[in-house]
């Protein structure tokens, strides 16, 4: 609790690296308020978050659904799509930026070799491609998480369950939107939870690829925060990651009244 707290004072005062620094109030706050690049990274982050956890569920639910069918092999292919996720995030997101190279970059020297594109685009370097190309990376990252969680879920569900709507004459549709996802919807709320928060305290997968540019098209929070800090202004470095306590703290509080609910 004390780095928690001790982060919350110090987004009131001015400390810089070296110095303890004096309170300030709200200065902090309000000079964040005040800049385009603080609104940059609210909005960034909200669409960063929002779409790749909606991706990354309908994925992960697609893959677990595939993978929990008595396939050949499907020992293996569930490891296989594991790797993303245990891939070292440093290595992970690298290998994405050299991928996305406008020169010699392997997308763009697949889609000429196919003929689908015979220009060069510039995935990272452009506004109108950057937070595309994060949100796919970040996608990529992070759907293991979302497969391996629902299909533990999906294994759970007990098939008294199916046998019973099967015996009520519902069809493979009504089963899964009666019973598969009821069953499993406690595991969605807390991987989304999860996700979310983790997405949206997220740098590795920003700071690789765009380090928030090009002109702030890809600015996040904890960029933003790194800034504050690599310019020694501790002081609004921590009210950037104050900022973002409402922010999780709305979604905790959503996903936990979401589990009451149904426990009710």
């Amino acid at each position: 609790a004390y780095p928690f707290l001790f982060a919350i004072w110090v987004s009131f005062t001015d400390m810089v690296i070296g110095s303890a620094g004096n309170f300030v109030g709200f200065k902090n706050f309000e000079y964040l308020a005040g800049t385009a690049t603080f609104w940059s990274a609210i909005r960034n982050t909200i669409v960063i978050v929002l779409v790749s956890d909606v991706l990354k569920l309908v994925i992960g639910l697609g893959l677990a659904l595939l993978v929990h069918q008595s396939l050949p092999g499907r020992g293996i292919f569930r490891s296989f799509l594991m790797l993303p996720w245990a891939m070292p995030a440093f290595v992970a997101f690298l290998t994405w930026r050299v991928l996305y190279q406008p020169i010699g970059g392997g997308i763009n020297l697949i889609l000429n070799q196919t003929g689908l594109y015979t220009g060069t685009i510039d995935w990272l370097g452009t506004r109108g491609t950057a937070m595309t190309s994060v949100i796919i990376a970040s996608v990529w990252r992070g759907f293991p998480f979302w497969f391996i969680s629902l299909l533990a879920a999906l294994q759970s569900v007990p098939k008294e369950l199916y046998e019973a709507a099967i015996v009520d004459g519902a069809n493979s549709w009504q089963r899964f939107w009666n019973v598969t996802i009821p069953s499993i919807l406690p595991v969605i709320i807390v991987t989304t939870l999860l996700s979310s928060i983790w997405t949206a305290n997220g740098f590795e997968h920003v700071w690789l690829l765009t380090a928030g540019g090009p002109s702030d098209a890809t600015m996040v929070f904890p960029v933003l925060a790194y800034f504050g800090m690599q310019t020694q202004r501790i002081g609004e470095a921590a009210a950037v990651s104050v900022y973002m306590l409402p922010v999780l703290a709305i979604l905790v509080l959503f996903a936990t009244s979401l589990m009451m609910r149904r426990e009710e």
